[in-house]
């Protein structure tokens, strides 16, 4: 069974992390990483429940998913010799996509990330930030040419979206198909 890596950081929009987590998780193994920082958006966010590591991972323990603190380097998906078939950062906060530019692996969010740029696997990064200074354009190109998927969580209105619901599924079916996942999350454009 394919292996997938999602990453959630403390940009707003976690939703789109968790609901992509969700519909992932009903057909694949999933490793969710979750950065301290994240939390405090993720209770505001979502729900006041969702506050901590315990509660998430009592939040998923119906779903084939793995819940990691950003400190647990201990983990597998820590190893280029563990076989991960591709890494969603979403949302990904400006701090996490420039440590990935660098180089700075000092948490599992960024040294699975590593661990994905140098094992030429697949890596999609979608920073939550308006407008974008240079030095982000600066850090997203330089990922952009290792290979990174940059991919803002940038709605579209072509297929009528109903709801907030429909928006956020629109968002999530493109970071699918970005990874070669089948989906039938948002009604495509037909002309």
């Amino acid at each position: 069974m394919k292996k997938y890596v999602v990453a959630i950081t403390g940009a707003s929009g976690i939703v789109y992390g968790m609901t992509l987590m969700i519909f992932l998780a009903k057909a694949y193994n999933v490793d969710l990483i979750i950065s301290e920082s994240a939390f405090s958006v993720m209770s505001h966010e979502l729900s006041p429940e969702l506050k901590d590591i315990e509660s998430v991972k009592l939040k998923t323990k119906d779903l084939d998913v793995r819940v990691y603190s950003e400190r647990d380097f201990y983990a597998p998906i820590a190893s280029g010799s563990n076989k991960i078939d591709g890494m969603f950062i979403v949302p990904c906060s400006m701090k996490t996509l420039s440590a990935i530019a660098s180089g700075f692996a000092d948490n599992l969010i960024t040294r699975a990330a590593d661990v994905m740029i140098k094992e030429g696997r697949k890596l999609i990064v979608s920073p939550r930030e308006m407008p974008f200074s240079s030095i982000h354009l600066e850090n997203m190109l330089k990922l952009s040419r290792l290979g990174v998927v940059i991919a803002p969580p940038v709605p579209a209105f072509y297929h009528n979206p109903q709801g907030l619901e429909d928006m956020i599924n629109f968002v999530v079916g493109k970071l699918l198909d970005l990874m070669g996942i089948e989906n039938d999350l948002y009604r495509r454009w037909n002309g």
